[in-house]
């Protein structure tokens, strides 16, 4: 009779057990071409604990009043890694009703969201990638990596396009979706005053910038949205482990790594873009990434233009550094390659 009674209670436990199976092989006996992956809960999960990053999904990915004005605790660094000294710019920005801090709703409301990141290394062309990456729910792209032209092997779905003031163009609507979200990364101060500049139409004043940014930018100024710092410096603190330089006076600590390491180390925008894939995204896959080696200085590293290796030479990014980190999150499993690399 007990053990009749112990099957039946364990009957619930073993019918759960095998849709449980279920489930799961549905979702991973899929082809390898496919660019979905399953969104297991404990897999994802366990991904997170495993990157031990304190990658928290809670943190809005732009900017919004809310996070600088009426705040107890404001935030204690500078640009690029806070917003501290920028409050009173970053209220005149956000009291135009032209900019915002929403994703669309049939992403934000999505309980899985697959992504892929795609870099502008060399490593992308003649790989034919492009419908691949065009079925993933987030196709984030870097500054100004064209696609018209190179959609076979990049894609032609843009959702998120990073990007700096000097790495914006005048005319941005023939390289994305008429939906595209143009993400500007406050580097600077002046980063600021520019976009102010843009959506006021003021005068854009060029100095400060290492490259002039457009005069003017016929985008569609609803679509601009402001990355929190808060990205920037989990980039570099949490997951580069590189020291972090002050815009403003620095402290004696920092002072002491400065004459330790005198050039400045920043996150490239492509690792910045990684680290806000995974804090937004269940499935992360990533194309386009790592340089070719040091060696090889006339290489070319981007899948467009012309600049080759030896253009890094004084560059303000540990590329290595990045390649390291890249590849441990590959061994968590917590990116995925779409295609080989070295």
């Amino acid at each position: 009779m007990s053990f009749v009674r112990l099957a039946l209670w364990f009957r619930p436990l073993l019918v759960f057990l095998v849709l449980l199976f279920i489930t799961y092989y549905k979702g991973t006996n899929k082809s390898s071409n496919s660019s979905m992956l399953p969104c297991g809960g404990l897999l994802t999960q366990h991904k997170w604990e495993s990157l031990n990053l304190n990658i928290s999904r809670q943190t809005h990915l732009f900017l919004e009043m809310k996070d600088f004005f009426w705040k107890k605790h404001p935030s204690n660094q500078t640009l690029p890694y806070g917003i501290k000294g920028n409050e009173p710019l970053l209220l005149k920005i956000f009291s135009s009703v032209q900019v915002n801090y929403k994703v669309p709703d049939n992403i934000e409301n999505l309980r899985c969201r697959t992504c892929v990141v795609v870099g502008n290394g060399f490593s992308i062309k003649n790989t034919s990638l492009g419908s691949a990456i065009d079925k993933h729910h987030v196709v984030i792209r870097l500054n100004d990596a064209p696609v018209r032209g190179y959609e076979e092997d990049v894609g032609g779905k843009t959702t998120m396009r990073l990007f700096y003031p000097e790495s914006a163009t005048y005319h941005p609507n023939p390289e994305n979706n008429p939906d595209t979200l143009m993400v500007l990364v406050p580097f600077k101060q002046e980063d600021l005053h520019w976009l102010k500049a843009i959506l006021y139409k003021e005068k854009i004043v060029s100095k400060g910038f290492w490259k002039r940014p457009p005069l003017k930018w016929l985008g569609d100024t609803s679509k601009i949205r402001v990355l929190n710092p808060h990205y920037l410096y989990q980039t570099a603190d949490r997951l580069l482990h590189i020291p972090l330089h002050s815009n403003n006076r620095m402290s004696h600590v920092v002072f002491c790594l400065f004459v330790l390491f005198p050039k400045p180390v920043h996150p490239t925008t492509g690792i910045l873009a990684v680290f806000v894939a995974l804090n937004y995204c269940d499935v992360v896959h990533i194309a386009g990434f790592g340089y070719p080696s040091s060696k090889k200085q006339n290489h070319r590293i981007h899948y467009f233009g012309h600049d080759t290796i030896k253009s890094m030479k004084n560059s303000y990014h540990d590329v290595e550094r990045e390649a390291d980190a890249l590849k441990r999150l590959e061994d968590l499993g917590a990116i995925v390659f779409l295609h080989p690399h070295t």
